[in-house]
């Protein structure tokens, strides 16, 4: 397949220099960040530190996108001269959700967390400004983390999507509730990948690929039909359509990769409880988790900016319920935005989000930067 955009591609962010820090989650799991500097004018003010995250089945790429303005580039241009964009162990530029593991969002939240703010701090020190903007399930665990008090000395968090609720469409109840164990126990695959429909002709990933493409009449692009199946509900599910750039629809299958279906285990636990809520309460590993995330959040005192689309068929109204539930245990810590016709994905990945989006966010931040 010939690309327009390579894979993994860096090549969205201007006149930065870029350094990759690999590091080790704390159960030593190989992870890394991508630190995208520009440097200061001799007379500035130390710069404001930027931590990006992104959710399950994406990457850092998800901020990185040639195709247009993306948010690396914007946080640069707008006076965040240190940008780090976090690969934990849900990104799909690494091997793990492609074998049959058993890692749930407690692990994201207890290892991958800790050891990444302690990376960064390593670089910029103790005492610098540090701000995190995080999507999906990357927002929920970072969320996690930080109720759990192992992260702290954050100056301001943006989490869009979802966060410390989880709120989902019916049909999307549905499927997490069949898809995991007919994904290992009757089909014997343990993940779910949108690039299916690249495969070779009749293998088992390109059939069922095949297969969700009859109903999914939408558009003609594979990929965008098995992230669909996937996550959401909706035709598309996880974007708007009229959002993405054309370019960006046609590298569906980079953006968005394969995940491990376990984590679909404990997101319906979660869903279940209408909360953040541990996998296995009592399990001696993860005695430094409370098994209630959202309880746990009234000693929070970072403040939030919880955002979401209005046609969010991933995460529904997720935000705007945690910000209600947030106003009664943590007065006062967040705010809430609702961006209008903008889904899930595309808050992020739109052709438009340099206009739409991305001054909400850097506002807040300069609301609460140095």
């Amino acid at each position: 397949m010939q690309r327009r955009i390579p894979l993994f591609t860096g090549e969205g962010v201007r006149d930065a220099e870029v350094a990759v820090h690999p590091f080790a989650a704390g159960d030593g799991l190989g992870l890394t960040l991508t630190r995208y500097r520009r440097a200061p004018a001799a007379d500035s003010a130390p710069a404001d530190a930027v931590l990006l995250v992104h959710g399950l089945t994406t990457s850092s790429d998800m901020f990185v996108m040639p195709e247009h303005d993306d948010l690396t580039s914007y946080l640069l241009d707008h006076g965040y001269r240190d940008v780090w964009a976090l690969d934990h162990r849900m990104s799909n530029r690494f091997p793990y959700d492609m074998a049959s593991h058993r890692f749930t969002l407690d692990d994201v939240a207890l290892y991958d967390f800790p050891a990444a703010f302690a990376e960064i701090r390593a670089h910029i020190g103790p005492t610098a400004r540090l701000h995190v903007i995080a999507h999906c399930l990357g927002g929920v665990t970072f969320a996690m983390s930080l109720a759990a008090g192992l992260v702290g000395g954050i100056a301001s968090a943006v989490v869009n999507s979802s966060a410390l609720v989880l709120r989902v469409p019916r049909w999307s109840r549905c499927k997490l509730y069949a898809v995991p164990g007919l994904t290992e126990y009757v089909l014997g695959l343990p993940y779910l990948n949108p690039a299916w429909p690249q495969d070779a002709p009749f293998t088992r990933g390109r059939m069922i690929a095949r297969l969700v493409s009859l109903f999914h009449p939408e558009c003609r692009v594979g990929p965008c039909h098995m992230v669909s199946a996937m996550w959401g509900s909706g035709r598309p599910a996880l974007y708007e359509h009229a959002h993405l750039s054309p370019v960006t629809h046609e590298r569906v299958a980079d953006l968005f990769g394969a995940t491990g279906v376990h984590y679909y285990r404990h997101i319906r636990a979660m869903v279940r409880a209408g909360r953040a809520v541990k996998y296995r309460p009592g399990d001696p590993a993860y005695r430094d988790l409370p098994d209630d995330y959202l309880e746990a959040a009234a000693g929070l005192t970072t403040p939030l900016l919880l955002t979401t689309g209005d046609r969010n068929h991933v995460m529904a109204d997720s935000n705007p319920v945690c910000h209600r539930e947030l106003t009664v245990r943590a007065p006062g810590i967040s705010r809430l935005r609702v961006f209008p016709g903008y889904g899930h994905q595309d808050v992020f990945m739109g052709r438009h989000s340099a206009r739409d989006v991305f001054p909400h966010l850097t506002a807040f931040l300069d609301a609460h930067a140095g």
